[in-house]
């Protein structure tokens, strides 16, 4: 495994990181005990920094990784994201309702101070309310949490954010099918010393290269109920690329996967080939995935060949799709 600084938050974590939103709810059924164990592989193959949601399974998320870190002696660093428990209205983003669900997440992973907090893919409006990151700088002062940062949609978001100074990481999607961080804003956080952490790093797994037309989703599972954005943005299922395409997309990509790779573990190097990555979070469910997915980082670098042809299939089938929106 390879660990990256994350940011100004100060802590190393490692190059591959654990999304822990399957484990919670929206990506079928969810066994705890399997989950666990999937935890703790990450954890054994050197994976050291794990993400989650208050609103992942209601909590769910965050009190099974309180159970795991308790079995765990090395240091573990878990970032967990508030604002979803309230309709998405500024009127709800209030320093009381901040502190409520802090609290609540404090108690769902037992401790006192939350290593860091991410606002979870608010509206745009709030990166022009200063007022919003000054009630955070007051969370960190009376010792809730360590630090935070923000989970965006959009480019623009992310951008707008990291100029209050205080912002310490950036959660965003970045991957084959979502390139256009790379432009500006991956440099521009590494310029301010923003960490930046990459969620959606598989497209919901199609860049796993396991899924066809006929592949059925759980009727539980957003990559069923939210192809069109039905529930929330429509950019965090299948990275906002129309199914068809983007399977005609994977299949082009399957004669560049290097020789004892998987397709998942070129796309996961593909976004660590960047140096102003901190960490990706691919999600896992069991503990083969755990496993795989840790490994990818400790990969050769990709041919800078196969740098070219990712980035000319981006361009020309993806690009039209999601540049301009995301």
């Amino acid at each position: 495994m390879q660990y990256r600084r994350l940011g100004k938050t100060g802590f190393e974590v490692s190059a591959v990181g654990f999304g822990a939103w399957a484990i919670g709810a929206d990506w079928g059924t969810v066994d705890d005990d399997e989950s666990l164990r999937a935890l703790n592989a990450a954890a054994d193959a050197g994976v050291t920094f794990f993400d989650t949601a208050d609103v992942y399974g209601d909590g769910r998320s965050e009190r099974l990784l309180a159970r795991f870190r308790k079995k765990r002696s090395e240091p573990i660093v878990i970032a967990t994201k508030i604002g979803r428990r309230a309709p998405l209205d500024l009127k709800e983003y209030t320093p009381e309702n901040f502190a409520a669900w802090i609290d609540r997440s404090r108690t769902n992973l037992e401790v006192d101070r939350l290593d860091l907090v991410q606002l979870h893919t608010l509206p745009t409006d709030i990166y022009y309310r200063p007022e919003i990151f000054d009630a955070m700088d007051g969370f960190v002062r009376d010792g809730r949490i360590a630090g935070y940062g923000v989970s965006v949609e959009r480019v623009e978001e992310g951008l707008k954010a990291i100029e209050y100074p205080n912002v310490s990481t950036v959660q965003i999607i970045y991957n084959i099918f979502r390139q256009r961080p790379a432009e500006r804003f991956l440099s521009e956080a590494n310029d301010r010393d923003v960490g930046v952490i990459v969620r959606v790093p598989l497209a919901s797994g199609l860049l796993t290269g396991k899924f066809s037309r006929d592949t059925q989703f759980a009727p539980t599972d957003h990559r069923n109920f939210n192809r069109h954005g039905e529930s929330f943005d429509v950019g965090e299922t299948f990275a906002g690329l129309d199914y068809d395409t983007a399977l005609e997309v994977v299949e082009e990509l399957r004669s560049l996967i290097p020789t004892g790779t998987t397709m998942a573990q070129m796309a996961l190097r593909w976004i660590l080939m960047s140096s102003g990555v901190s960490t990706v979070i691919p999600g896992s469910k069991t503990t083969e995935q755990a496993h795989a997915n840790a490994a990818a980082a400790d990969l050769a670098a990709l041919p800078a060949s196969t740098m070219e042809r990712i980035a000319l299939l981006y361009r020309e089938r993806a690009a039209p799709l999601v540049q301009q929106r995301w």
